[in-house]
Protein backbone atom coordinates (compact mmCIF):
# COMPACT_ATOMS: atom_id res chain seq x y z
CA UNK A 1 0.00 0.00 0.00
CA UNK A 2 1.47 3.33 -0.87
CA UNK A 3 2.50 5.82 1.25
CA UNK A 4 1.73 9.53 2.00
CA UNK A 5 5.13 10.82 0.88
CA UNK A 6 4.62 8.22 -2.08
CA UNK A 7 1.30 9.24 -3.37
CA UNK A 8 2.75 13.11 -2.77
CA UNK A 9 5.37 12.03 -4.46
CA UNK A 10 3.40 10.57 -7.88
CA UNK A 11 1.32 13.54 -7.75
CA UNK A 12 4.32 16.13 -8.01
CA UNK A 13 5.46 13.66 -11.44
CA UNK A 14 1.99 13.91 -12.13
CA UNK A 15 2.14 17.86 -12.17
CA UNK A 16 5.20 17.51 -14.04
CA UNK A 17 4.45 15.15 -16.98
CA UNK A 18 0.99 17.60 -17.04
CA UNK A 19 2.88 20.94 -17.97
CA UNK A 20 5.14 19.04 -20.67
CA UNK A 21 2.06 17.62 -22.42
CA UNK A 22 0.45 20.89 -22.73
CA UNK A 23 3.43 22.30 -23.36
CA UNK A 24 3.66 19.84 -26.25
CA UNK A 25 0.21 20.26 -27.23
CA UNK A 26 0.32 24.03 -27.68
CA UNK A 27 3.39 23.12 -30.08
CA UNK A 28 1.37 20.88 -32.13
CA UNK A 29 -1.56 23.72 -32.07
CA UNK A 30 1.22 26.22 -33.66
CA UNK A 31 3.19 23.38 -35.82
CA UNK A 32 -0.29 22.51 -37.07
CA UNK A 33 -1.06 26.40 -37.38
CA UNK A 34 1.73 26.32 -39.98
CA UNK A 35 1.16 23.60 -41.99
CA UNK A 36 -2.47 24.43 -42.66
CA UNK A 37 -1.17 27.79 -43.71
CA UNK A 38 1.03 25.58 -46.12
CA UNK A 39 -2.13 23.59 -47.35
CA UNK A 40 -4.19 26.39 -47.79
CA UNK A 41 -1.46 28.34 -49.97
CA UNK A 42 -1.32 24.83 -52.15
CA UNK A 43 -5.50 24.65 -52.32
CA UNK A 44 -5.27 28.44 -53.76
CA UNK A 45 -2.51 27.69 -56.41
CA UNK A 46 -4.40 24.67 -57.16
CA UNK A 47 -7.23 26.53 -57.84
CA UNK A 48 -5.55 29.17 -59.66
CA UNK A 49 -4.03 26.88 -61.92
CA UNK A 50 -6.97 24.09 -62.62
CA UNK A 51 -4.83 21.59 -61.01
CA UNK A 52 -6.24 18.13 -59.47
CA UNK A 53 -6.99 17.90 -55.31
CA UNK A 54 -5.84 14.86 -55.09
CA UNK A 55 -2.34 13.79 -55.80
CA UNK A 56 -2.28 10.22 -55.38
CA UNK A 57 1.18 9.17 -56.03
CA UNK A 58 2.33 12.27 -53.22
CA UNK A 59 -0.02 10.86 -50.72
CA UNK A 60 1.21 7.68 -50.95
CA UNK A 61 4.95 8.74 -50.71
CA UNK A 62 3.47 11.05 -47.82
CA UNK A 63 2.09 7.78 -46.36
CA UNK A 64 5.31 5.58 -46.65
CA UNK A 65 7.32 8.73 -45.16
CA UNK A 66 5.19 9.03 -41.89
CA UNK A 67 5.41 5.06 -41.63
CA UNK A 68 9.03 5.16 -41.81
CA UNK A 69 9.48 8.43 -39.61
CA UNK A 70 7.10 6.77 -36.35
CA UNK A 71 8.71 3.10 -36.95
CA UNK A 72 12.17 5.50 -36.53
CA UNK A 73 10.61 7.15 -33.30
CA UNK A 74 8.97 3.72 -32.26
CA UNK A 75 6.07 5.35 -32.41
CA UNK A 76 2.91 3.65 -34.41
CA UNK A 77 2.94 3.22 -37.59
CA UNK A 78 -0.67 3.13 -37.99
CA UNK A 79 -1.18 6.57 -35.89
CA UNK A 80 0.48 7.95 -37.91
CA UNK A 81 -0.85 7.26 -41.19
CA UNK A 82 -4.68 7.66 -39.29
CA UNK A 83 -3.08 11.30 -38.75
CA UNK A 84 -2.01 11.94 -42.44
CA UNK A 85 -5.08 10.21 -43.67
CA UNK A 86 -7.53 12.78 -41.08
CA UNK A 87 -4.77 15.29 -42.23
CA UNK A 88 -5.55 14.57 -46.31
CA UNK A 89 -9.21 14.16 -46.00
CA UNK A 90 -9.78 17.83 -44.51
CA UNK A 91 -6.67 19.37 -47.09
CA UNK A 92 -9.21 17.53 -49.76
CA UNK A 93 -12.22 19.05 -48.67
CA UNK A 94 -10.51 22.27 -48.36
CA UNK A 95 -9.05 22.39 -51.87
CA UNK A 96 -12.56 20.95 -53.33
CA UNK A 97 -14.02 24.50 -51.85
CA UNK A 98 -11.86 26.89 -52.86
CA UNK A 99 -12.07 25.42 -56.38
CA UNK A 100 -15.92 25.94 -55.81
CA UNK A 101 -15.24 29.83 -55.13
CA UNK A 102 -16.50 29.19 -51.22
CA UNK A 103 -15.15 31.78 -49.05
CA UNK A 104 -14.89 31.33 -45.19
CA UNK A 105 -13.47 28.12 -44.98
CA UNK A 106 -9.65 28.38 -43.87
CA UNK A 107 -8.77 26.85 -40.89
CA UNK A 108 -6.03 29.20 -40.55
CA UNK A 109 -6.89 33.09 -39.83
CA UNK A 110 -5.16 35.07 -42.27
CA UNK A 111 -3.98 38.57 -40.86
CA UNK A 112 -0.88 41.11 -40.83
CA UNK A 113 -0.50 40.28 -36.79
CA UNK A 114 0.25 37.31 -36.35
CA UNK A 115 0.24 35.57 -32.20
CA UNK A 116 2.87 37.21 -30.14
CA UNK A 117 3.53 33.71 -28.91
CA UNK A 118 3.76 32.36 -32.65
CA UNK A 119 6.61 29.86 -33.43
Amino acid sequence: MPTDDDTERARSLLAGMRASIDNIDAAIVYMLTERFRCTETVSRLKAEHDLPSADLVREAEQADRLRGLADEAGFSPDFAEAYLRFVIDHVMRHHDAIAAGETGVDLVRRSEHHHPNAI
